[in-house]
């Protein structure tokens, strides 16, 4: 029987970085996982999707990107992920692990591993993860479908594919696979894209979906999947009937934590619900003999990987003896598709001010032709962001201040002063936060803008100001006969001989090449 100061149930991207993290600290840890040490992220979801919306946005054939997916993902190996843990202190332990009793793990052995390990903890941390959730649609186990996993992970191009659940994942899936050629139908429930944020972003990601040859169904259920001699149809709703070849389930997923023996800890596990959190990432409702327990990733209901590995460090101080507490406020949500889809914070609700400004209002947006939308959210109260929603090309790079933004309380007067590089897509938020701020920050009144203002915006004039870049000037055709005339009409006098008032010789000539150059006022 092995005794650690942790066990770690699951070795996802939470589970490691609290594991490293104590590790670090001296204390001694075990990960417990079944499947591949590393989790799904760098397999099986964020990672191979990223490769292939990149080789697909380079024009790589499909047999070219499913090459690069495997270099990218190590060929679904974990070998040096575990050797790695193993450098760091940490003890991996192939299996699935249930507890016991408190105080101790019954580990069930993974095929090809040791026997079972009883394992004693101090601190136990859940770190399972979530699973895929099938739909209630008659006749899907009868139907050839996939699971967002294996949809990343296949080397098959179907020729028609139906794509279910409109979300992040879903949006991902459908642009990948109409990019390759496969002539995708992307079915949502609900009456948009991306349902959980303003509609303006579903509608700008269905349009560019639509233009890379996506059919797009929403406002209607798929109710019955039947097998047909060429795949499946697909019946929804309304009545639309729908003939694929592959079904690919992107319509949802649950925390893993049924097997778990959390009920020896006296934790009541509701199927499909997240486990209840404190602000320190402990573990709510656990009996009084149950010890520590702590969970971090999607067992808290907070689905994103760098969510997860934020949990993950709360957890590790407040096991090492420094109290720390989760800040949820500014947590981003991204889709990498493209255009991309960022968000962060609250969404739009009564209380808080909106701003908008389009990327077609910069010169970089107008360079690239791409269309873009950023639309700011601050509380009228403190005068401070609250949430954040962007379309765009790269959205999640150049918004990033936002983020900074709004989990360090930046007050808008502050924000409205800040400069952005032009050309940058980042000059859209400058219009935003001016409005926000309010008259003073646009240019008018003495400058001293309260950070409470979230004001009216500025004047037309001022805004017109604000905006005006190298690509607004045009210069008239008359100015530039008139400017023409006056060059060639001082050039005329220089046939004539003029004295020199100075002997030029090849020294001096030598000496005064030397010491031309630039300085620092001529770099742009």
């Amino acid at each position: 029987m092995g005794a650690f100061d942790v066990v770690v149930l699951g070795g996802g991207t939470a589970g490691l970085h609290v594991a490293t993290g104590v590790a670090a600290g001296g204390r001694s840890v075990a990960v417990v996982e079944a499947g591949l040490i590393g989790g799904e992220s760098p397999y099986l979801a964020d990672v191979p999707a990223n490769s292939l919306l990149m080789s697909a946005s380079r024009g790589e054939t499909w047999e070219d990107a499913v090459a690069r997916r495997a270099e990218a993902t190590g060929g679904l190996d974990d070998s040096a992920v575990a050797r790695r843990l193993a450098g760091a202190g940490v003890t991996v332990v192939r299996g699935t692990g249930r507890v016991a009793a408190p105080g101790l793990v019954e580990v069930t052995p993974a095929a090809g591993a040791d026997g079972p390990a009883p394992l004693r903890y101090r601190d136990l941390v859940i770190a399972t993860g979530c699973e895929p959730v099938a739909p209630p649609i008659e006749g899907l186990a009868d139907v050839p479908a996939w699971t967002t996993a294996e949809g990343l992970c296949s080397p098959d191009l179907p020729r028609r594919l139906i794509v279910l659940g409109g979300g992040p994942a879903g949006c991902e899936l459908a642009q990948i696979y109409a990019a390759f050629g496969s002539q995708v139908t992307l079915v949502e429930a609900e009456p948009g894209l991306l349902p959980g944020e303003p509609a303006f972003a579903g509608e700008m990601l269905a349009a560019a979906l639509r233009r890379a040859g996506a059919e797009i169904c929403v406002g209607s259920a798929a109710t019955k999947a039947e097998r047909s001699a060429e795949g499946l149809t697909l019946a929804l709703e309304d009545g639309t009937r729908i003939d694929a070849d592959r079904l690919l389930l992107a319509s949802g997923r649950r925390p893993r934590l049924s097997g778990l023996g959390l009920g020896a800890l006296g934790i009541t596990v509701t199927p499909g619900a997240a486990l209840p959190t404190t602000a320190t990432c402990r573990v709510t409702g656990t009996g009084p003999a149950a010890g520590r327990v702590w969970a971090a990733g999607d067992v808290t209901g907070v689905t994103h990987t760098h969510a997860g590995r934020y949990q993950a460090d709360v957890v590790a101080a407040n096991i090492l003896g420094a109290r720390r507490e989760a800040d949820y406020s500014a947590i981003p949500r991204c889709v990498f598709t493209v255009p991309a889809v960022f968000a962060v914070g609250a969404a739009p609700r009564a209380g808080l001010a909106v701003a908008r400004a389009d990327l077609a209002g910069t010169a970089r947006g107008r360079l690239g032709g791409e269309a873009g939308r950023v639309e700011l959210y601050a509380d009228r109260e403190s005068g401070v962001l609250a949430g954040a929603v962007a379309v765009g090309p790269d959205a999640a790079e150049w918004m990033a201040e936002v983020t900074l933004a709004i989990r360090a309380r930046v007050a808008l007067a502050d924000l409205a002063e800040v400069v952005h590089a032009f050309p940058s897509y980042g000059e859209a938020l400058e219009a935003a936060f001016r409005e926000l701020a309010g008259p003073a920050a646009a240019g008018g009144g003495d400058g001293g803008a309260a950070a409470g203002g979230a004001g009216t915006g500025a004047s037309e004039a001022d805004q017109e100001v604000g905006l005006l870049s190298e690509l607004d000037m045009e210069t008239p055709e008359g100015d530039a006969v008139e400017q023409h005339q006056e060059v060639v009409e001082e050039e005329e006098p220089a046939a004539r001989p003029r004295p020199i008032p100075f002997d030029a010789d090849e020294a001096d000539a030598a000496e005064q090449e030397r010491e031309a150059g630039f300085d620092d006022d001529d770099y742009r």
